[in-house]
């Protein structure tokens, strides 16, 4: 704060506090008259409010303040306020009179005062300074203990930049840390990226209520995590309506339309009752539409309207019905291409990608199988009362595997929940040995062989000589021909550059500050003369 700026007091007259006729006033507590009896503090403008009833008090309130310090200018500025009760009419008068104002925040410091007024004067006074409408800080007068003729008794500034405050910040980054643990289920989840993904989650969840696409392949935890994100809001009381869920790859037809938006009776064949639909039995909460991406055209087209204007017509009706929801939607495809195709319609998906969200798989977050493993093995002793743990070398074993290029983990964490579960269950005297873990290793191994048979090919080498030409193959070392096959091999059989990189460099990916295998993989190829669309 500036020492050679000067003080602008802005506040409303005490219509009760301030009052007083004759000479007795003096010997009371006034609060306006209080903030210029200070030694300590010169105010040079005060800018009085008051409605018109109360003019002579303005005006005796600009006299006395005359005789008590004559080096503060006052101005009386009237409010036409017909209730200084009634919220809007106070506030919107405050703003006006506010954007109106000529503020010279270099060289004038404000405060506005907050101890007179109605109580909503004062809440609307907090409001403009918050927004920066008003940019200063709030003051708070009170009486002296001991009520003398001229004693101004304490005054106390607040100032709304909670930065300012290391204790009310550190509540709000417990409160943060609180909120990203309980999004996570309590996992403490070591993956870098998922980390940051799920704290971006948490800040939207809370300060916004627009649509948010969760991406992610099947068994990802878009729908976990949507339910969390509900119960988020909900106890943040942002939310008093339900979590409602649908998968819309279920929904075919006339039923897609009437289970979304319901119906009339008699819309048609079968409708043999009204029908409120989904969206309004999401009035006031969450609907969560996993799969969004296989809704047909003209849902698609229905659910836009539901979503811009929070109102839509059920099948049959001529009267739209209004339902306020948050939209959360989940997908395992990619709607960009779907809009190129002509499947998905390009202004649904702006209107739902403000916040887009990819989720990884497990295979692309190694480092978090150890927690949710130890996770799921509790989530088991409280359904079944029975604890279950690993031996060292059980562990080890199985985490190695789980880990390993050999783990692609087709079905995320259902696959993990379900390999868990078994363990579990198999355990004699609540120990998981190595015997078992072998047996759940060959398990895993035949059912990921036999879901990926139909897309494997014969080949088992690949023709470098049509890839690189004769001449390029032919001056290869054994040993780069061997490693540029193999690494070949498993660029043929990822989705992408980036899951390629991350099975080729699943141990080294670990040591590094900077992960990017994408980039380790690319530069590899390079030194070949091939680029990623070549290998494919």
């Amino acid at each position: 704060m500036k020492t050679s700026q000067k003080t602008v007091v802005i506040g409303f007259l005490g219509t009760q506090l301030d009052s007083g006729q004759g000479a007795g006033r003096w010997e009371k507590w006034r609060p306006t008259i209080s903030l210029v009896q200070r030694e300590d503090t010169v105010v040079h403008r005060l800018e009085l409010l008051y409605t018109k009833q109360h003019l002579a008090l303005a005006q005796l309130m600009k006299a006395d303040i005359a005789n008590v310090s004559p080096e503060t200018t006052v101005n009386l500025v009237a409010l036409d306020l017909a209730d200084p009760w009634d919220f809007g009419e106070v506030y919107t008068a405050l703003y006006d009179w506010a954007k109106g104002y000529r503020f010279d925040a270099e060289r004038e410091r404000y405060w506005a005062h907050i101890t007179t007024g109605t109580h909503v004067a004062q809440i609307c006074m907090f409001l403009l300074v918050e927004s920066r409408q008003l940019p200063g800080v709030l003051l708070q007068s009170s009486p002296p203990r001991k009520q003398r003729a001229g004693e101004p008794g304490n005054i106390a500034l607040i100032d709304l930049d909670l930065s300012r405050y290391d204790g009310i910040a550190k509540r709000f980054h417990q409160e943060q840390s609180d909120a990203v643990a309980f999004l996570k289920s309590g996992i403490a989840t070591r993956n870098p990226r998922f980390n940051t993904l799920i704290a971006e989650i948490e800040r939207v969840a809370v300060r916004s209520k627009a649509p948010i696409l969760l991406v992610g392949p099947t068994g990802a935890g878009k729908s976990f995590l949507a339910r969390r994100m509900y119960e988020l809001k909900k106890a943040r009381h942002q939310l008093e309506g339900s979590f409602v869920e649908v998968n819309c790859a279920t929904l075919r037809g006339d039923g897609a339309a009437s289970a979304l938006f319901g119906h009339k009776k008699g819309a048609f064949t079968g409708a043999a009752a009204e029908r409120a639909g989904l969206l309004r039995t999401a009035d006031g909460g969450l609907l969560f539409l996993d799969e969004i991406g296989e809704l047909g055209l003209d849902e698609q087209a229905m659910l836009l309207k539901a979503i811009e204007e929070k109102r839509f017509f059920p099948m049959g009706s001529d009267r739209e019905v209004a339902s306020d929801f948050q939209l959360l939607a989940g997908t395992n495809r990619d709607l960009r291409a779907e809009v190129a195709a002509g499947r998905f319609r390009d202004d649904l998906f702006a209107r739902i990608n403000l916040w887009t969200y990819d989720l990884p798989g497990l295979a692309q977050r190694t480092e978090d199988i150890e927690p949710n493993t130890e996770h799921l093995l509790a989530l088991s002793a409280q359904d079944t009362g029975r604890a279950v743990r690993f031996n060292a070398e059980a562990k080890a074993r199985y985490l190695r595997f789980a880990q390993s290029p050999e783990a692609t983990w087709n079905g995320n964490f259902r696959d993990l929940s379900a390999s868990v579960t078994r363990l579990a269950t198999l355990a004699e005297g609540g120990r998981i040995g190595v015997d078992l873990v072998d047996a759940e290793i060959a398990r895993l191994r035949w059912l990921w062989k036999r879901q990926d048979a139909p897309s494997q090919g014969t080949e088992t080498e690949v023709d470098l000589h049509a890839l690189l030409g004769d001449e390029a193959a032919e001056a290869l070392d054994l040993f780069d021909r061997l490693q540029l096959q193999a690494v070949l091999r498993v660029c043929r059989s990822a989705k992408t550059l980036s899951d390629a990189g991350r099975q080729l460099f699943h141990v080294s990916r670990t040591q590094r500050s900077v992960v990017n295998d994408a980039d380790r993989l690319r530069k590899y190829l390079q030194k070949f003369g091939l680029g990623w669309d070549q290998v494919r």
